[in-house]
């Protein structure tokens, strides 16, 4: 296989099949319709160990040979999996010591899947036995195009087990990264409530304590569990770059999963791709101002945002990183969509059919935010066991279902391969999240939360958007947005500087710099090494109940804080608006320093208006959109989206409920 096999032209398609669920003559007719559809690969073998290894050492691949050939003889190209997210019955009885524990310190019983502690030593040595099998068997099948390791690392909270051999690896992986128990015990801040250790062995992990846990605690062994899965997956790549040299190697990563740090996971892989499921997403990870009202009007598509914003997080996820191999990667930074909701889900408090288009839109979303391949969920619904009530491109009788017409009708020569060439970067940072989520001090308020929302704001505006990581390079963009980097260090500061100094607008949101590397504030307060930069410190921190808002006033405009309120005491920086009202009455809310804003209020409309500001002064062309419109572009090309199950006028143009326009860049 050659690096051009790998690049395709414009966007591709594939499905998740499953021949050990159906009988072996469904699988040579659903290979030839798989291609008479359009598609061009097949992910396989995710969940198949049980039939692969149905005894210890007894491995059985006559049945995925023909499965493969079968998709080989249509000329559909293989996903293989490594079938690790769910270890045998038997290997389990065998070993129960590989299973994890809750946070409530039971045993995660056999049964279903990701059954497993990552920091197990029994498992990781069967898991490399099997990736071992597997790429001998598959590595240089002429099908075989790349390798997905696993199968969503942290879906159902699996990212970290709280007994067990990750309880017993975690105070070496201390020892190792503090050296001694006065240098811990300095970093957690352990003198508070006596909590200090005299031996390693009397460190727990952070869980089952009376009260509230020590966040350094908490930081660290979220440090902890996501090295156990990065070293986990590179032993697998380890493997498949020796056995199954020139195929891609990627991982499926989850809808907001926040057990790990992906950026660090990520490490090896050749590119990223991501589970979409829009109207699943919409019930569970909608941030405040998106209410019931609001929840109904996208039941049938999902928010475009949340599904926007997880696109553009999985986009950026290996920006910067060297990478082993990329010969999979159709574009620099690109990503696949491996699992593509294309009917009703069946893991949502409620799960209602998806609107006519919305399969369509959905696709076309995806390729407008860099996505290669799209890879729909599932060929044939399962007729048995948890997933029965889920959709899949054929219904349970075989006959094709709603989204198998849609995938139909797409024309994937509308869709070229080419570059996203954002201005705007959005920073992103997992163990700020872990922090921020820790102590929120606001229970409607979230890292999530507080970052979507700026997202949110930004594609309401007509804007692409680059999410980074927040020590990424940041050359080369028109204006840096941090909406909720809690954790600042002093590298983190004087990379921020520079960047700033070089001439680049930032846009900091609240508690910016409020901790350090260790999880505790700055003993000079926010924003400890960016005060210079902020030209101001904190004042004074509100938080807002539901009913409760802040109002605040300024050059911009008027409007209310929900939620989050911040003051600030000034050293240079200028106020642009303030508190009016309340106990903050008459204290900074927006500050600017220079090139630096600092948004201390969390309102939706005063972050647009900010925003707006800052955007049109460095020259970024800002499109106030409708409800339910977005735009998004990529290789010359404009996406326009209407997410609304009613007609929308736009830019003097009729555009129909659930549907999107496809035009040159020029045009617009």
């Amino acid at each position: 296989m050659t690096h051009a096999d790998t690049v395709p032209p414009h966007l591709l398609l594939g499905t998740c099949d499953y021949p050990e669920h159906v009988p072996p003559d469904r699988w040579a007719p659903y290979a030839r319709q798989q291609r008479e559809l359009g598609l061009h690969f097949v992910r396989v073998a995710e969940f198949a160990w049980s039939r692969l290894e149905p005894r210890p050492g007894d491995f059985n691949w006559a049945w995925l040979d023909e499965a493969v050939d079968a998709y080989h003889a249509q000329g559909l190209r293989v996903v293989m999996c490594t079938p690790t997210p769910t270890p045998p019955a038997w290997l389990i009885r065998a070993h129960p010591d590989i299973l994890a524990f809750d946070e409530h310190g039971r045993v995660r019983e056999f049964g279903s899947r990701r059954h497993y502690d990552f920091a197990s030593p029994v498992y990781r040595e069967h898991s490399r036995r099997i990736t071992r099998a597997m790429a001998e068997r598959y590595g240089q099948h002429p099908a075989v195009a790349g390798w997905q390791t696993d199968n969503e690392f942290g879906c159902h909270a699996t990212s970290r087990s709280y007994g067990g051999a990750s309880a017993e690896r975690f105070p070496a992986w201390l020892e190792a990264r503090y050296g001694t128990l006065d240098a811990l015990n300095h970093a957690w801040g352990n003198v508070f409530w006596s909590m200090e250790y005299t031996d390693w062995s009397q460190i727990r992990p952070p869980v089952l304590t009376v009260t509230e846990v020590n966040p350094s605690h908490v930081l660290d062994y979220a440090r902890f569990a996501s090295a156990m899965i990065a070293e986990f997956q590179a032993e697998q790549v380890a493997l498949l770059r020796e056995l199954s040299p020139r195929r891609f190697i990627t991982h499926n990563f989850m809808i907001f999963e926040s057990g790990f740090d992906h950026y660090d996971v990520a490490r090896g892989l050749d590119f990223a791709t991501w589970d979409n499921y829009p109207t699943g997403m919409l019930e569970f990870f909608a941030p405040p101002g998106v209410d019931e009202a609001l929840k109904t009007h996208y039941a049938r598509t999902g928010h475009p945002d949340l599904v926007a914003f997880n696109h553009d997080v999985y986009r950026g996820l290996m920006r910067g990183q060297d990478g082993l191999g990329r010969e999979g990667a159709g574009t620099p930074n690109g990503f696949w969509v491996m699992e593509q909701q294309c009917g009703q889900v069946n893991w949502a408090p409620y799960n209602p059919l998806p609107a006519d288009g919305a399969v369509s839109l959905w696709t076309a979303q995806a390729w407008a935010h860099g996505a290669d391949v799209v890879s729909y969920f599932r060929w044939r619904a399962a007729t048995m066991a948890q997933e029965v009530m889920h959709s899949g491109l054929l219904r349970h009788d075989e006959t094709p279902d709603r989204g198998h017409a849609e995938v139909q009708a797409l024309d994937q020569t509308l869709f070229p391969a080419g570059p996203i060439r954002a201005r705007v970067a959005l920073l992103h940072d997992y163990e700020s999240l872990w922090l921020y989520d820790q102590q929120k001090h606001a229970a409607g308020l979230s890292y999530w939360a507080q970052t979507v929302t700026y997202y949110m704001a930004l594609r309401s505006l007509g804007v692409d958007v680059d999410v980074v990581h927040a020590d990424t390079d940041l050359s080369g963009y028109a204006v840096v947005v941090a909406p909720a980097i809690t954790l600042v260090s002093a590298g983190r500061a004087a990379h921020w500087t520079h960047a700033v100094q070089a001439g680049t607008p930032l846009i900091c949101g609240p508690r910016t710099a409020f901790r350090t590397p260790g999880g505790a504030t700055w003993d000079d307060g926010q924003f400890g090494p960016l005060s210079d930069l902020v030209g101001a410190r904190l004042h004074q921190y509100d938080s807002l109940r539901p009913t409760l808002t802040q109002p605040v006033t300024g050059l911009l405009g008027t409007f209310d804080a929900t939620f989050w309120a911040e003051s600030y005491r000034l050293n240079g920086a200028q106020a642009l608006a303030h508190y009016a009202g309340g106990p903050l009455d008459g204290q900074p809310a927006v500050i600017r320093h220079g090139r630096v804003t600092v948004i201390g209020a969390h309102s939706a409309p005063l972050i647009s208006a900010v925003l707006t500001d800052v955007l049109t002064a460095a020259g970024v062309p800002v499109t106030p959109l409708p409800e339910g419109v977005r735009v998004s572009r990529r290789a010359g090309r404009v996406l326009v989206q209407n997410w609304n199950p009613e007609p929308t006028d736009w830019n003097g143009r009729r555009l129909p409920p659930v549907s999107y326009q496809v035009m040159e860049e020029a045009s617009v």
